[in-house]
């Protein structure tokens, strides 16, 4: 789906024109970036975050001479889906995790020894 057929789709449901939908999107799209570009972060609930991530200077290989080069740091945008989003795109793995995470509990029960019987006063 590219930008038009989002814009097309989003008139359609709302009952928007493409003109007021092409608004509103180029208004998310630009919350988004500007946020993120002052190093904020950006949190939708269900769907994702999109964050600044900062990479370090480095040193890297021109694969072509083998020569050695200088690689400046940068700063990159990233988004990270949500739980939500990973389960609408693979229900299997969200339902393995979910089972992982419900038996991992009870494993921790289980491995922690059992507690000492407390000690008994002495009568006098």
């Amino acid at each position: 789906m590219n930008k038009t057929e989002l814009i097309e789709h989003l008139a359609s449901k709302h009952e928007l024109t493409k003109a007021e939908a092409g608004r509103i999107l180029e208004t998310l799209l630009d919350a988004v970036v500007t946020t993120v570009k002052k190093g904020g972060a950006v949190s939708i609930p269900g769907f994702g975050s999109f964050k600044q991530h900062a990479r370090a200077a480095r040193t890297g290989v021109n694969p072509s001479t083998g020569d050695k080069i200088k690689i400046a740091a940068a700063k990159l945008p990233k988004f990270t889906p949500g739980a939500g989003f990973k389960a609408a795109v693979d229900p299997k793995a969200a339902a393995r995790k979910a089972a992982k995470t419900a038996a991992a509990p009870a494993k921790a029960a289980a491995a922690k020894p059992a507690a000492k019987p407390a000690a008994k006063k002495a009568k006098k």
